[in-house]
């Protein structure tokens, strides 16, 4: 169910009435599992048995972890990530390693390419994933307990992992942030400020900027892009790295923003990730709760830069290579990682290592400029396969004279400005005079974005981060 369909509007107005209805306070939160498993289960009702089982083993796991035979802890604790990841790898890699490896005519191969992909499965793996460490590591004992009685942990494990507003495209919550939220709400505590300023920013970039935005990228895919001009080639390529960036980032400001009506505060999972002059700096700023995942649960575990440089730079390369592999099952994904993972070790070595540093402004700008370029190149294996990536940057460079697109050049600048003043109205001085006309009307601000939503809305479409 996508959060920019009139069946989830409804869905939600049933829910917020139903929760906040005073006698019946003390379901609030199977209300939320009811109304998410609902959510999940809509247009693939069959895949909610999965959501099921995967929960049933976290909760299985983590009861077991505390409430166990204390010399089995270990065991149950591992037990459970490997069926997890068990699970994540038979459902999203097999079809990938069918391929690779296998003749996908007949047999077992043919079989594999035929999984479908659950959504939200990569999400909601890591999450159960992060319980069990946590429990098991026992780091975070004064945020998180595990209830004595399996009826009271089975209810607060159920809606930690498929509370709607995370569920399928994140950010990735971690149960010591999570569990301790869990409890009675009232209406009358809900920052709707907070509220509204995110649903209309998510969904301004949700359905203005993204979804116009990918009437035009559309042409990248083969072999639509051999007819481009290399102006226009290149516009698609910026024109999709603010795609995504929206159509992310707005479904995030959505999460936040319907959490909040609830009662629970969700992580923020983007920070103006446009601005960054470093690669670290970058995954500060985008995707924060996977960035602050993979650092936690498997950066650190692997050593991070604890046992030397070599492997400090064999950490950050094999963690975003991973990373990269966790966000699709195609290759072209791991070479995205590898690549981030390369950038990120080159970076450490010429700030560690080599003491090469550069605070100057225009060095900055140029840094700024360096990532970005960066960055957008790098989302061709998002768009792209391996392959055709190869063909797309070839093309960049052989179609300057085809006849140029200006309309379509023109149009991607306009849905892609909305962007680019997010970014900057944050690194502007708050005492020029635009910031402060910007605060004075930021209520008009978003009564513009929401005639934009209602006037010139693009097709509607599926998140990206769908798919992963």
């Amino acid at each position: 169910m996508l959060f920019n369909s009139w069946g989830f509007v409804l869905l939600l107005l049933i829910t917020f009435v139903v929760y906040y209805v005073p006698y019946l306070k003390r379901m609030q939160v199977q209300i939320l599992i009811a109304s998410s498993l609902v959510f999940y289960a809509y247009g693939q009702p069959h895949l909610l048995l999965l959501l099921l089982t995967s929960a049933a083993i976290n909760i299985g796991a983590s009861y077991l972890i505390v409430n166990g035979n204390a010399a089995q802890r270990k065991l149950y604790a591992a037990l459970g990530v490997i069926i997890n990841l068990g699970i994540l790898s038979y459902f999203k890699y097999g079809s990938l390693l069918a391929h690779t490896f296998m003749d996908t005519s007949m047999g077992i191969g043919h079989y594999l390419t035929l999984i479908p992909l659950p959504i939200g499965i990569s999400f909601y793996t890591f999450e159960g994933i992060s319980l069990l460490v946590d429990v098991y590591s026992n780091k975070h004992s004064d945020k998180l307990s595990i209830d004595r009685s399996f009826s009271q942990h089975t209810i607060k494990t159920l809606f930690f992992i498929s509370f709607f507003p995370h569920l399928i495209a994140g950010p990735i919550l971690k149960a010591y942030e999570f569990y301790p939220q869990i409890g009675s709400k009232s209406i009358k505590n809900i920052d709707w400020e907070y509220v509204f300023k995110k649903l209309t920013l998510g969904y301004f970039l949700k359905m203005v900027v993204a979804d116009n935005l990918a009437n035009f990228t559309f042409w990248m895919a083969a072999p639509y892009y051999h007819m481009k001009s290399s102006v226009s080639l290149i516009a698609m390529l910026l024109g999709y790295s603010f795609q995504i960036f929206a159509d992310f980032a707005g479904y995030s400001f959505i999460a936040l923003g319907l959490a909040k009506m609830f009662g629970y505060d969700l992580l923020e999972n983007f920070q103006f990730p446009y601005i960054s002059t470093s690669f670290s700096e970058f995954w500060r700023r985008w995707h924060i709760s996977l960035s602050t995942f993979l650092k936690e649960y498997l950066y650190i575990p692997l050593g991070g830069n604890r046992k030397g440089k070599f492997r400090t730079y064999f950490n950050l390369t094999i963690t975003m290579v991973l990373g990269g592999l966790w966000h699709g099952a195609a290759w072209s994904y791991a070479v995205w990682g590898a690549f981030h993972g390369l950038a990120l070790a080159i970076e450490r070595l010429i700030d560690k290592s080599l003491g090469i540093k550069i605070s100057s402004r225009t060095g900055l700008i140029c840094k700024g400029i360096m990532v970005f370029s960066f960055v957008t190149l790098a989302w061709l294996l998002f768009r792209l396969p391996f392959n055709e990536v190869i063909a797309y940057l070839k093309a960049i460079g052989t179609n300057m004279h085809t006849s140029q697109d200006y309309a379509m050049v023109l149009c991607i600048m306009l849905y892609s400005f909305p962007v680019v003043l997010y970014h900057f109205f944050y690194i502007m001085p708050a005492h020029w005079k635009i910031q402060v006309v910007a605060r004075k009307y930021q209520y008009v601000i978003c009564g513009c974005m929401l005639f934009m939503i209602a006037v010139n809305s693009g097709p509607s479409g599926s998140f990206i981060y769908f798919q992963f």
